[in-house]
């Protein structure tokens, strides 16, 4: 995955090529904030560009916090 200029516009095709592979990465597991570090780009685009290629976004891992008895 090519790594772009922090801030720098990414349209058309170029934008294309990378919504999908971030989507197919995504899909393998990858998380939104691994992805963004890969890329060089903010959780918020990667999150935005995932969002708009239509994949299901998983919830938040993580232990839940429940009241102590």
């Amino acid at each position: 995955m090519a790594e772009l200029k922090k801030g720098a516009r990414s349209t058309g095709t170029q934008r294309g090529k990378l919504a999908a592979d971030l989507k197919k990465k995504y899909e393998k597991g990858a998380s939104i904030r691994s992805l963004a570090e890969q890329t060089g780009r903010s959780y918020g685009f990667v999150h935005r560009v995932l969002s708009e290629t239509g994949v299901t976004l998983r919830g938040r891992g993580g232990a839940t916090r429940t009241k102590k008895k």
